[in-house]
């Protein structure tokens, strides 16, 4: 039986995505700060762990109490992540740094720490939960699509470096999902820039968003948990999987638009 890892389990996609692995014959730990949240989780007979990605001992303390328990882990999906919107002006570096720490950091020092079981023994699968927000962009989400795009470039060039030890590193891109996302998103941003000078764009956009994150608008987050436990275990994974209401034809029209032209499109979106 093999060992999977979920962060970000205690609602949405992280929490279908644990489900379903359970589903499959997985040994399922389940990572997230709101350990309340994942009672049921427990029930169906996962481990939890109470675990904040930015805190390196709970990362420590996370592996070392799977490896004990499993000898490592086969499978991870770093799906924990959040978005912060807010203009740059308005947007302190300290909460930037917060953004890539959750985005970034925190899911990459967790990497380091399950790849020498993974190289070992010759096998390994490592799901990072990025976003079409890590190839397009949004007015007012500088530093959030920063973080995606940097998690893009940075699985892409782990994967060339984990491919001759059997590791498969695979990116999964949502487009919109029926989550947490809008609520965590729109209030903080208006409370950064919603006084500011770029009050006008950043009311346009919470209408715009709060319309397209509602409840039932966007994909079922179990759809997109499909997605990621096919990726975890496919025999050949893709590289790449775009799943999610407007995910393909927003990354169809950045391939073909010039940025001029995707830029209008864009601020069309947003209300703007």
């Amino acid at each position: 039986m093999r060992t999977a890892l979920v962060t970000g389990a205690s609602s949405g996609m992280g929490k279908e995505t644990a489900r379903k692995l359970l589903a499959e014959g997985y040994a399922v730990y389940a990572a997230a700060r709101r350990a309340d949240r994942m009672a049921d989780l427990r029930e169906l007979g996962a481990v939890t762990l109470r675990m904040d990605i930015t805190d390196d001992a709970d990362i420590r303390a996370a592996v070392e109490h799977i490896t004990a328990e499993r000898g490592g882990v086969d499978v991870l999906v770093n799906n924990a992540g959040f978005g912060m919107y807010g203009a740059v002006e308005d947007t302190s570096v300290d909460e930037a740094r917060y953004q890539f720490e959750v985005n970034l950091f925190g899911l990459a020092r967790l990497t380091q720490l399950v790849l020498p079981h993974m190289r070992g023994q010759g096998f390994g699968r490592i799901v990072n939960v990025s976003s079409i927000g890590g190839r397009i962009y949004t007015p007012l989400g500088a530093w959030y699509h920063a973080t995606k795009h940097a998690l893009e470039g940075w699985s892409d060039a782990l994967r060339l470096e984990l491919a001759p030890f059997g590791i498969d590193v695979v990116i999964v891109e949502p487009g919109v999902i029926d989550t947490e996302f809008g609520d965590v998103m729109v209030e903080p941003m208006l409370q950064r820039s919603g006084t500011s000078a770029y009050a006008p764009l950043a009311r346009r956009l919470a209408v715009s968003s709060r319309a397209a994150y509602a409840p039932g608008k966007g994909t079922p987050a179990a759809r997109l948990a499909d997605v990621i436990v096919a990726s975890a275990t496919a025999r050949r994974p893709r590289t790449r999987y775009v799943a999610g209401k407007y995910g393909r034809p927003l990354l169809t029209l950045r391939k073909w638009l010039s940025d001029r032209a995707f830029d209008r499109v864009v601020m069309r979106a947003a209300g703007a």
